[in-house]
């Protein structure tokens, strides 16, 4: 029950936070620096997001475990 109020608040607050992220402060693209730069930001922003995702899965797996240890005692 936690993991589904986790996931719904989640969901309601990564819309806003993805909102937020678009001012980036530069005005033209061809100042942009580091990763940036070379695009490989994309790149950090799918391994972050896939890091999450498996922990996501990860969490929720282990409390269905859990759940079942429990109704079984």
């Amino acid at each position: 029950m936690r993991i589904k109020k986790l996931l719904i608040t989640l969901f309601i607050l990564l819309p806003a936070w993805w909102a937020g992220a678009q001012d980036n402060g530069i005005a033209n693209p061809e100042q942009a620096t580091g990763l940036r730069a070379g695009g490989k930001i994309y790149v950090v922003l799918a391994v972050a997001i896939t890091i999450l995702l498996g922990l996501i899965i990860y969490m929720i797996r282990l409390d269905r475990k859990l759940t079942k240890l429990e109704k079984g005692q």
